[in-house]
């Protein structure tokens, strides 16, 4: 029997753990998530801007097929232009069919540098997926063909696991996960082959719980991310701390929104000992001052 998260990560508050020390000039580190995926037309979207008539869910799902479209479209090519002009190589949690797809898309990333995070072959739950383990050996190697490079890190779709997959995780060579949104600071998390590194991620500063699911406008994005920051920015005088802020291009790409994430990229850059890191860059940094055999 696999072992529970509760068994994975033992639980462990962070005033008993001495503080970890980020390089010298750097207090705190932005970590910024692109999410780009696959939405196929056959099958039920992954969620919905406008509701069903009568509340009943039909296929093809043209309107909602088409919102997420736009992103690709057009609402990337917004985030390209502003990670571009900051010098900002973000993470790209990639449905790896994206390479396939959207190879136009794909392809200006990969020649941008951004780090490609395994996300699945295209957007569906783990846990409706017919054989997981494929699912993410298949998603592994499309991007590293695509790329030259195998993705070290992995997002699960909408962060669905089962209880096997943080084994499988690290069987076929992942290292670092975003999955579990339950600490400020990386930390170990125990699988069958070696530990797994989980990334701070979050849920929050997601512009799809905020504003899709919770229905905000555009500028309370900015409010929470800079409200988010500002603190654990106080807290960083005492210990390295991270913020992750994940975005889609269909929702924070769109002409009403990105002046928001314009805006909150720009005003985290401003403050000193800010530094901008990939998944990977975090990843490489907890490896090389903690022993993972121990933790």
């Amino acid at each position: 029997m696999p072992m529970t998260p509760e068994e994975r990560i033992p639980y462990s508050a962070i005033v008993d753990r001495p503080p970890l020390a980020l390089p010298e000039g750097v207090r705190m580190v932005v970590w910024p998530i692109v999410n780009l995926e696959v939405w196929e037309i056959q099958r039920a979207m992954a969620r919905q801007i406008l509701p069903a008539p009568t509340g009943m869910a039909v296929q093809p799902d043209v309107p909602n097929w088409s919102w997420h479209e736009y992103g690709m479209r057009v609402g990337y090519w917004r985030f390209k232009a502003l990670f571009d002009r900051m010098g900002i190589t973000p993470t790209l949690s990639i449905n790896a069919d994206v390479c396939n797809r959207y190879e136009r898309v794909a392809a200006t990333a990969r020649d941008a540098g951004w780090e490609f995070m395994g996300h699945s072959f295209v957007q569906m739950p783990t846990h409706a997926m017919e054989d997981q383990e494929d699912n993410l050996k298949r998603s592994l190697d499309t991007c590293e063909s695509f790329t030259g490079k195998r993705p070290v890190g992995w997002l699960g779709p909408g962060l669905t696991q089962t209880y096997e997959t943080p084994d499988l995780l690290t069987k076929h060579g992942v290292k670092y996960c975003g999955d579990f949104v339950l600490d400020d600071e990386p930390i170990v998390v125990r699988t069958e082959n070696g530990p797994l590194v989980s990334v701070p991620y979050t849920v929050e500063l997601n512009d799809i719980p905020m504003m899709i699911v919770q229905h905000h406008q555009g500028e309370y994005f900015k409010k929470v991310c800079i409200d988010q920051f500002d603190r654990l920015y106080a807290e960083s005088a005492e210990r390295a701390k991270f913020i992750s802020v994940a975005i889609h291009p269909y929702i924070s790409g769109v002409p009403h929104r990105i002046r928001y994430l314009e805006e909150v990229m720009e005003y985290m850059a401003g403050k000193p000992g800010v530094a901008f890191w990939t998944g990977e860059q975090i990843y490489d940094w907890y490896t090389g001052l903690t022993d993972l055999s121990a933790a």
